[in-house]
């Protein structure tokens, strides 16, 4: 079993992403797919009238405010048109693609914070009504159902809260669960930048391999959102996926090469 994650920044290739998944589903490799969406909803709220806020946490890692109507702009883009084109481009290469929301049959399930704690201006502040949360279980049945009848899940959030409730989750860590709940060797971790850099954007300074010890260090030097990616890595391990691959998302077969080492290569 593959299981992928793709982010949703810009400059990621998802004609090349989507072409190398439908080469390996057609060669009967069994794969997820999990999906981000983040640079297409900064522009579409934008243009919506509503800016992203972003909020940071005292330990560094970013996420988005989620008020009841970013949420509406979220699962519009993530679940909408993200999820729908790229089923749409992988239904073109003759992948029978299903897309799916983690509120599909409960798919991605986990409780809502009640608060989130950030720093803004120098100051640690409790920001409530947001609708965000963590995943703590994956409907392995319903992905079994759907790999059995032949079908390849695409999977974006929001999850479901324990209360039935959309919410916003990291895709990152998200793609971990999956991952470790259906027994995963291999989670392959696609963005726009050829892997883990020591010194970010110099692509030059890539880290070709990490041991699992090693990556509370690497939560030092990590930028922007490659902490959560980082944090997603580490909670994949521990929950037995044997390696984690950060790769490139803008090149040609770009998971045949992430599976054959290229990125950054995480293991126990």
């Amino acid at each position: 079993m593959i299981v992928v994650k793709v982010g949703g920044s810009a400059g990621i290739n998802y004609d090349l992403v989507c072409d190398d998944i439908a080469a390996l589903v057609r060669e009967g490799n069994p794969l997820i797919l999990i999906h981000g969406g983040s640079h297409e909803t900064n522009v579409i709220s934008e243009k919506l009238g509503k800016p992203p806020r972003i909020l940071t946490s005292p330990q560094g890692y970013t996420s988005r405010y989620t008020d009841a109507e970013t949420m509406d702009i979220f699962a519009m883009v993530y679940a909408g048109k993200m999820n729908t084109r790229i089923v749409e481009r992988l239904l073109k290469r003759g992948i029978n693609a299903i897309g799916l929301s983690g509120l599909d049959g409960r798919l991605l399930v986990g409780p809502r914070k009640t608060s989130v704690r950030a720093v803004e201006n120098g100051r640690q502040i409790l920001v409530r009504d947001d609708y965000t949360g963590k995943v703590e279980s994956v409907n392995t049945a319903l992905l079994d159902l759907l790999l059995g009848a032949g079908y390849t899940p695409v999977i974006s959030p929001p999850a479901c809260s324990t209360q039935g409730e959309a919410i916003n989750v990291d895709g990152d860590r998200a793609a971990a669960m999956i991952a470790s709940a259906i027994g995963a060797k291999q989670l392959i971790i696609l963005s726009n930048v050829p892997g883990l850099l020591r010194r970010f954007p110099d692509e030059s300074t890539l880290i070709p391999a990490l041991r699992y010890a090693e990556l509370e260090q690497a939560l030092d030097f990590a930028e922007g959102r490659m902490k959560k990616k980082v944090l997603g890595a580490s909670e994949a391990i521990a929950g037995g996926v044997e390696q984690v691959i950060f790769a490139d998302a803008r090149i040609a077969q770009p998971v045949r090469m992430a599976a054959a080492g290229k990125g950054t290569v995480i293991s126990r």
